[in-house]
């Protein structure tokens, strides 16, 4: 479940490693929580009769195929969705059972748009959509914790590329020079 450092470059280095925010796992919490309820309450008021052993055997049944639907399942997809800035390029990768990875390499970028409803600014948190040059064209990484400073901190990234990138044309320039002056 957890990111594969593997993958990494071998100058290459993570600057932001996040999942979703937090709140996204509420819901499954509150569902968990009235689960657990229902049978407390199946055992405590369901009435002494021979049917029911039976009645709490399918009320626990049930408790247990929703609370892995509605629970511990989103849970999952939490906790395997990663969103991961290097020194090269976002990362965006997610699957429980399948799973999907898409890199947007820091030149290819073009531009990168934060969003925030009220409930978002409340909690920290947001949508950063990423155009890039490519056949995709958006990328929308959404419920990013502190999506303020993920976006700074992606402009920052494109910046240091776009200068890392143009230091080595000039480089270059240099050798082909070099070469035309010697050759």
């Amino acid at each position: 479940m957890a990111f594969p450092e593997d993958i990494l470059t071998a100058d290459e280095r993570v600057v932001l490693h996040v999942h979703p925010h937090w709140r996204q796992l509420v819901r499954p919490l509150l569902v968990a929580i009235v689960l657990l309820a229902a049978v407390v309450a199946a055992w405590l008021w369901l009435p002494e009769a021979d049917w029911r052993s039976t009645a709490l055997y399918l009320v626990c049944g049930a408790a247990v195929v929703l609370l892995g639907w509605l629970s511990l399942w989103p849970w999952l997809v939490w906790r395997t969705t990663h969103y991961v800035f290097t020194t090269e390029r976002v990362v965006l990768q997610s699957g429980v059972v399948n799973r999907e990875r898409r890199d947007i390499p820091l030149h290819r970028v073009n531009n990168h748009l934060m969003t925030q409803t009220l409930v978002d600014r409340v909690f920290g948190s947001g949508r950063l959509i990423i155009e890039s040059a490519g056949e995709t064209g958006q990328t929308e990484l959404v419920r990013v914790p502190r999506v303020q400073r993920a976006q700074t901190l992606l402009y920052d990234l494109v910046d240091a590329d776009r200068d890392r990138h143009a230091l080595g044309d000039d480089e270059m320039r240099e050798i082909m020079r070099e070469l035309r002056e010697g050759g």
